[in-house]
């Protein structure tokens, strides 16, 4: 069993940055793939970025360049440093892992955080 815990949200205007974290507890971290995913009021939760357990990274093309995702495999945490933040990334953002499985789709994760709030204003 893998338990995944997010911090880091909060609100911030628009052009601001945030750094979300998540600490994984459980089975070996440095095995698994990882994401992020958001999900705005209203629309299905959406692949933000990802990073396998090799370290290759994939982010969406409306978050490219403007964020990064990065792991830390000694402290058990994945982070997503998201910088130039508009109104349109508000959402709840959630922290993804399996240990098999690595891709868009929420439905190839088998361990999420409870996620945590962004909101960005104008």
């Amino acid at each position: 069993q893998v338990r995944l815990v997010e911090s880091g949200g909060g609100s911030v205007q628009a052009g601001g940055s945030l750094r979300l974290s998540c600490a994984a507890s459980g089975r070996t971290f440095r095995n698994f793939n990882l994401a992020w995913f958001h999900q705005a009021p209203g629309k299905e939760r959406e692949f933000a970025a990802g990073i396998s357990s090799g370290g290759t990274t994939y982010y969406a093309d409306s978050v490219k360049g403007r964020f990064t995702i990065s792991r830390d495999n000694a402290k058990n945490t994945v982070s997503l440093q998201m910088n130039s933040l508009s109104p349109e990334d508000t959402a709840v953002y959630y922290c993804a892992a399996d240990p098999t499985r690595f891709g868009l789709s929420d439905s190839l994760y088998g361990y999420w955080g409870q996620g945590t709030q962004v909101t960005v204003s104008s």
